[in-house]
């Protein structure tokens, strides 16, 4: 019986062709001056501003999130005097272009 692929290990066949990446990688961390409920849209609204400018720069973006869902590391983030509060670490560099998103065929108003 042969198994169905999976995370386990790697596929056999795939082999993908390595890839030139920026020699130092660039991170920011988005921080409100607080952690209240006002301050959770907020950091989504600056989000949401830096990340289409990046696009528009030709810089490509991922959300480091992980390391801000442990609390020993996100205690960290904020620093010997805790003046910050971190919501997300954006890793910003370059890199080769994506293949486009699938997108479901249009369908007429009514069907």
């Amino acid at each position: 019986m042969r198994r169905p692929p999976g995370f386990t290990g790697p596929l056999r066949g795939l082999h993908l062709p390595a890839l030139r990446f920026e020699r130092h990688t660039q991170v920011a961390l988005l921080w409100t001056a607080h952690d209240r409920r006002a301050d959770w849209p907020r950091a989504g609204q600056a989000l949401e501003r830096a990340l289409p400018v990046a696009t528009r720069h030709g810089v490509r973006t991922s959300m480091l999130h992980q390391a801000l869902e442990w609390p020993d590391l996100r205690a960290a983030m904020r620093g010997p005097w805790r003046r910050c509060s971190p919501h997300v670490l954006i890793r910003f560099g370059y890199g080769p272009d994506g293949g486009r998103t699938p997108r479901a065929p249009a369908r007429p108003k009514g069907n």
